[in-house]
């Protein structure tokens, strides 16, 4: 099977568009000053009657993914709305491709985004992903703050 990927190199600070359509729009900085290959898409871009988004990601970690937490807030017109934590890999017995990653080693996966299940008000939202090597949340291996921008209410 032949397959194409799209390794990008973004500058730091500068916002980079994952989807645009008539209902939605997303986009993403990185949150440090570090440069990073880092490629994710998702489909489709929109939030009318859908049930999942398809999304792909392609990165080059910059440390080695042996435990990996992630922690997710939502801001919704400024409120905080959703504050979800969740460790994906902890050395052991691990089921997401990214874990056992090593540093400099190109990683790609495909996965659903079942919160596009979602009613989501027509605004603007604020998404910050955080991706940790440790416990206790010191060790910043990835952080994404997304902005989304809902056009038209889909309920």
């Amino acid at each position: 099977m032949f397959g194409l990927f799209f390794f990008i190199f973004f500058t730091p600070g500068v916002s980079e568009f994952l989807c645009t359509s008539s209902d939605l729009e997303i986009s993403y900085t990185f949150c440090d000053s570090a440069a990073h290959v880092f490629m994710f898409n998702v489909t489709p871009c929109s939030i009318v009657n859908k049930t999942v988004w398809k999304a792909n990601l392609t990165w080059i970690p910059r440390s080695d993914i042996t435990f990996l937490k992630v922690v997710f807030n939502v801001w919704y017109e400024g409120i905080n709305v959703l504050h979800w934590k969740e460790t994906l890999c902890s050395g052991a017995d691990d089921e997401y491709s990214v874990c056992g990653a090593l540093k400099g080693e190109t990683t790609a996966t495909a996965f659903d985004i079942k919160g596009s299940r979602i009613k989501f008000p027509k605004g603007n939202y604020n998404i910050i992903l955080q991706g940790f090597s440790d416990h206790f949340e010191n060790d910043v291996v990835m952080c994404l703050n997304f902005t989304m921008i809902v056009k038209q209410d889909s309920f």
